[in-house]
């Protein structure tokens, strides 16, 4: 695949990386306004560093855009005459719809948007994506680069804003999640550096039991929890205090603000 990556800022580096680590490129334009800080991956041998985004489209078919929202119009009419059959859009800027894309380069474009999260860089993003018409005949190539880096789920442009609270949110909700776990370990004892080895590991294998198993969230707690026990004293402990209408409640109340943003 010929790649191109316009915008190669931190999310458009963590995508160049995975890509490039996973052999998926035959060749790879990066593009920047200042490239002294990126010049280092063209020691990869088939990555070109410039400032030209019309260089980078001319030379690849895969365009994948992660540039900063409000230069993003400005860059598609920059480059629209350039684009051809060949050509793939994926855009990773929250925010700007299908729609808003097709109004400006046409919908006779393969147009895809993407919304990966910051676990990308360590290649363990949930990345969702959507198309328009034309670039549903794209979107098995758009899952096959994304899954380089993670896992990838196709769903509907208009719940692409919950997808946002879920998976790029959701990075902060575990994080306190972990957080907490953390400081509940240090009041039982353990050191700092322990206490967050502890939580964070344990919380990576409750996450890839039900990935391996496929199993539901209480068919794993049935597996740990006995009559009278520890595990159930503490769960119900948990619920009295509102674990789960509290995480619910977070995540409507995200989606709340990320709704009122799009409607002003």
């Amino acid at each position: 695949m010929k790649i191109a990556i316009i915008g190669a800022g931190n999310l458009g580096l963590s995508i160049a990386k995975g890509v490039l680590h996973s052999n998926g490129a035959t060749s790879m334009y990066l593009t920047k306004r200042n490239v002294a800080s990126i010049k280092e991956f063209e020691n990869y041998g088939n990555v070109s560093v410039t400032s030209d985004n019309r260089a980078a489209v001319q030379n690849s078919d895969i365009l994948i855009f992660a540039v900063q929202p409000a230069h993003f119009a400005q860059i598609l009419g920059d480059i629209k005459d350039l684009l051809t059959e060949k050509h793939v859009v994926i855009s990773t800027i929250t925010g700007f719809g299908i729609a808003k894309m097709e109004s400006i380069i046409g919908s006779e474009n393969y147009i895809i948007r993407s919304m990966p999260n910051t676990a990308i860089s360590v290649g363990k993003s949930m990345t969702c994506i959507c198309a328009n018409e034309k670039g549903a005949k794209r979107i098995d190539l758009a899952k096959a680069i994304f899954n380089r880096m993670g896992h990838s789920l196709e769903i509907p442009e208009e719940q692409m804003q919950a997808a946002t609270v879920i998976c790029a949110s959701g990075i902060a909700f575990w994080m306190r999640l972990i957080r907490a776990t953390t400081q509940g370990a240090i009041q039982l004892g353990f050191d700092a550096k322990e206490a967050q080895e502890l939580a964070m590991h344990t919380c990576n294998g409750a996450a890839s039991l039900l990935i391996e198993s496929g199993n539901h969230p209480e068919e794993e707690i049935d597996r740990v929890t006995t009559p009278m026990g520890c595990t159930i004293q503490g769960l119900n402990e948990m619920e009295h205090q509102g674990l789960s209408s509290s995480l619910i409640q977070g995540i409507v109340a995200s989606f709340d603000k990320i709704t009122e943003f799009k409607t002003k």
